[in-house]
């Protein structure tokens, strides 16, 4: 496997990309010590959401993982903007996945596993983390996924 996180991307056919700006008053990472926390990232690709709607309703969960992949994707542009350089990550913490969903919709863990897979992925052994995925009623611009995750840097 390549050693470098951004290498590993290119070697998926992706790349990070630009930083999504925030809809509201806040910021899309913060580092406190050796953690970086990444705000609420929605799905949202060249300033659009590739999906809309809820699972078990408007979005299936094959959308879903791919809605999840994408917003794993906005973290790592967060991320990079904030540290720089993505090596500079040792450990993926924790990963929290919302998933706006009816109230009968249960694969809540398959949609979240867009993100931990490419976590995985583009980070090696330091990729598998710590996660949630819970269902709620609504996300930001009617989401159907948004994720925060927690990065141990150097």
């Amino acid at each position: 496997m390549t050693s470098h996180p951004e290498q590993r991307l290119a070697d998926l056919g992706l790349a990070v990309p630009d930083v999504v700006p925030p809809v509201a008053a806040y910021v899309p990472a913060v580092r406190g010590g050796a953690y970086v926390h990444t705000s609420g990232q929605v799905p949202l690709r060249r300033g659009r959401l590739i999906a809309t709607g809820r699972l078990g309703a408007e979005v299936d969960v094959a959308q879903g993982y791919r809605c999840a992949r994408q917003c794993a994707l906005n973290a790592l542009a967060a991320l990079k903007a904030e540290i720089g350089d993505l090596a500079a990550v040792t450990r993926v913490v924790k990963a929290t996945v919302f998933v706006a969903s009816t109230a009968d919709f249960i694969e809540h863990p398959q949609v979240g596993d867009g993100a931990s897979d490419l976590l995985r992925a583009v980070f090696g052994d330091a990729g598998p983390s710590a996660r949630s995925a819970v269902g709620v009623t609504a996300l930001p611009l009617n989401a159907p996924v948004e994720l925060e995750a927690v990065f141990e840097v150097a």
